[in-house]
């Protein structure tokens, strides 16, 4: 029997559509999203990274697959926002950046900071410069609250900081540049990657850096004398594409952001203890010493900063802005 063309097309096609709904469903990529970050992995704050990575998978049944990047690999110290809106990253740090003014001159602000609720405080920070953030197209996602240990480290012991005699400091950004002028030192701006480089060639007498970030890149071995003297709330938040965190579902949008807090809660207790730890240790290796300023100092030298500072936040947020920023600080003040 001939059978017609018409026929056999018709089973051809039948059988095919039979094989395609006889297959497995092919299970969707996960989202790629890449995380830029300045620490390296010897760092416990990468670790925190790492939970979040964790965290973000487990809690959008794997459609969010976070990459590290670290030690800088991605993009320099003062290019987060370049790269977040240019693409290169989708989360990184943002530093003090002039696109957004009210966070340049609050993110790391005169006071000394309570960090019993450090959690709480850094989510209202951070919804406090949400909708500057917006305007950039970038969204706060994860707090790096660096309080407990942005401190000062010089060649020679110090008692007070601020006596600083002409000494030549490493700055960070702005505000610092303000207290080391304020105190008779002379500011110098280093990215973290140069400063031992800075530090062993006598480009500088001090540092201003955070203990975890100082302790990673291994610079008790040329500045090992520490003054400890708590008179910083620092927040460097890392941001996000705000239009690739709108295109994610409603759903992984909430992961992300579950996943950012946990990964903050669970690093906290952790952080503190690597930086309580990697200061003791470096101190007995080094022949140096950590010393803690008289609390009445502190004070003493932040009420003369913040005073200066205060025409600036006012300038930069606008007065209503700037006064629930400073509200905020103070109720969290020790």
């Amino acid at each position: 029997m001939k059978i017609s063309t018409s026929a056999k097309t018709f089973s051809l096609t039948a059988l095919t559509v039979a094989l395609i709904g006889a297959m497995p469903l092919t299970a969707q990529a996960a989202e790629t999203i890449r995380l830029s970050t300045y620490v390296n992995e010897s760092d416990v704050r990468y670790q925190g990274f790492q939970k979040f990575a964790e965290l973000a998978a487990e809690k959008s049944n794997g459609d969010l697959k976070v990459q590290i990047f670290p030690s800088s690999t991605l993009h320099g110290w003062s290019e987060g926002v370049d790269a977040v809106q240019g693409g290169v990253s989708d989360i990184s740090w943002v530093p003090a950046d002039k696109r957004l003014p009210c966070y340049r001159v609050t993110s790391l602000y005169p006071v000394a900071i309570n960090l019993e609720k450090q959690i709480e405080l850094d989510a209202a920070y951070a919804s406090l410069v949400e909708s500057e953030a917006a305007k950039a197209d970038l969204i706060p996602l994860i707090n790096s609250n660096y309080s407990y240990d942005q401190e000062w480290w010089f060649e020679e012991p110090v008692s007070d900081i601020g006596k600083l005699n002409g000494k030549l400091v490493r700055s960070i950004g702005p505000l610092v540049s303000l207290m080391i002028e304020t105190w008779g030192g002379k500011p110098v701006f280093v990215a973290p990657k140069e400063v031992f480089q800075s530090a062993e060639r006598g480009v500088v007498d001090g540092i201003n850096m955070g203990v975890a970030t100082y302790s990673s890149w291994k610079l008790w071995s040329v500045m090992p004398y520490m003054v400890n003297a708590n008179m910083f709330y620092g927040n460097i938040i890392y941001m996000m594409n705000k239009d690739k965190f709108d295109d994610l579902s409603p759903a992984n949008q909430k992961a992300l952001k579950e996943a950012a807090v946990e990964a903050e809660t669970w690093l906290k207790p952790r952080y503190e203890n690597w930086v309580d730890e990697r200061v003791g240790n470096a101190v007995m290796a080094n022949g140096g010493s950590a010393i803690s300023m008289d609390e009445d100092r502190t004070d003493e030298l932040l009420v003369n900063i913040q005073e200066k500072w205060t025409p600036e936040v006012n300038e930069a947020c606008g007065v209503p802005l700037a006064d629930k920023v400073r509200s905020l600080f103070a109720a969290h003040s020790e």
